[in-house]
């Protein structure tokens, strides 16, 4: 037992009373508005267009990484087509899409651009079905739209190889979720709201994944939780920071906290103070997104008279977006699906422009980069 007479926090005798610090929580909670602020101010001072930009970056991010924590890998074309479109934001060709990225998208969307509506059973049991269209999760079957029934055995977060298993978490049964849910649903769409909105909103997806009421894609839908409440704190449906990519960044104390917490009493002030600091940290890294937002523009701005063909614009696009390894000819022929020769004309043309530059890391193959940011403003 790790808390007098109890295991985990649900089996508490006052169960579900979240107790925090106020006090110890009051400095950090001012660092993540100051922080909110000054990013909603610089949004302020740029046009719609690069807002939407902008937003279609933090959302691509917070789809793709909130699957990366559970394992899964999702296409980024796939992602930034599939959200683009549901915007309206035009970023040329789009990539084609399937069933299971669209159900992320639509989950991730609705959480924050209806933040204001009602959460449901209904609407949950929706989001599930989208993230398991075909009823599979990897190869096994699962139970989707409605709560788990543990026909199984009871829900548990589990590692380890088979018969040296480690149990991380229990959930409570499922005969109680019920109930339970139905007081979540409360707590969520009470009218009359005591704690700080980003208090809420890290209670909220605590709260959630603690009772882990669905098969699978319990986490996905408790960081979407997370994002309604802070779509609700920020008074915007519009993204401008994800903070499921930044508990990627940070997935190791991510798992490590929740343990803590979920085995503790009902005080969760240290899971608060986590919140609060991975909240910082998304929204310091939005900074730097929005700068790259920005320099993405200027560098455009500055071929605005140049007479680019369509293989130019789309690696350069790939390029401005974040290329990973280093770009050579044959690189450039696989992205553009184009000829060697026809690669190295085209880039041989933009390190004409100034676009791109030889790399000076050697290596056996001549490579290509952007020419330095900070020389196309």
């Amino acid at each position: 037992m790790n808390c007098g007479d109890y295991t985990y926090i649900w089996q508490a005798s006052d169960w579900p009373n979240w107790r925090y610090d106020l006090a110890a929580l009051a400095s950090p909670l001012s660092q993540v508005s100051q922080a909110q602020g000054l990013l909603l101010g610089r949004l302020a001072d740029i046009g719609i267009g690069l807002r939407g930009q902008a937003s279609l970056a933090a959302l691509t991010d917070d789809v793709l990484k909130t699957s990366e924590i559970e394992g899964e890998q999702l296409n980024v074309a796939s992602v930034r087509s599939s959200i683009a479109r549901r915007l309206g934001i035009d970023i040329g060709s789009l990539a084609p899409v399937d069933r299971h990225v669209e159900g992320v998208v639509e989950m991730v969307l609705d959480a924050t651009i209806n933040s204001t509506s009602l959460l449901s059973q209904e609407r949950l049991f929706g989001w599930h079905a989208a993230l398991f269209p075909t009823g599979y999760s990897g190869l096994s079957k699962i139970t989707t739209g409605i709560w788990r029934d543990d026909a199984h055995g009871p829900m548990q977060v589990v590692s380890g190889a088979f018969g040296r298993e480690r149990v991380h978490y229990e959930a409570p049964s499922a005969e109680r979720l019920d109930i339970e849910m139905a007081h979540f649903f409360k707590w969520v769409n009470a009218p009359d709201q005591t704690e700080p909105a980003l208090i809420r909103a890290g209670l909220g997806h605590l709260w959630f994944v603690t009772l882990h009421p669905f098969d699978d894609g319990n986490g996905r839908i408790a960081r979407a939780i997370g994002d309604l409440l802070l779509a609700r704190a920020d008074g915007s449906p519009q993204r401008f920071y994800s903070l499921s990519a930044q508990i990627q960044r940070e997935r190791k104390a991510y798992y490590a906290i929740l343990e803590r917490t979920q085995k503790s009493s009902l005080d969760v002030t240290e899971w608060l103070l986590w919140f609060l600091h991975t909240l910082s940290e998304a929204v310091g890294h939005a900074h730097r997104t929005l700068d790259a937002v920005l320099d993405k523009t200027r560098f455009w701005q500055r071929l605005s008279g140049a007479a680019l063909n369509e293989r130019q614009v789309k690696v350069l696009n790939r390029l401005l977006d974040g290329f990973e390894g280093k770009l050579t000819s044959s690189k450039w022929a696989a992205l553009a699906k184009c000829s060697a020769d026809t690669a190295l004309r085209d880039i041989n043309e933009l390190v004409a422009l100034g676009a791109l530059q030889r790399s000076g890391s050697g290596g056996r193959s001549t490579s290509y980069e952007l020419v330095e940011r900070e020389d196309t403003r």
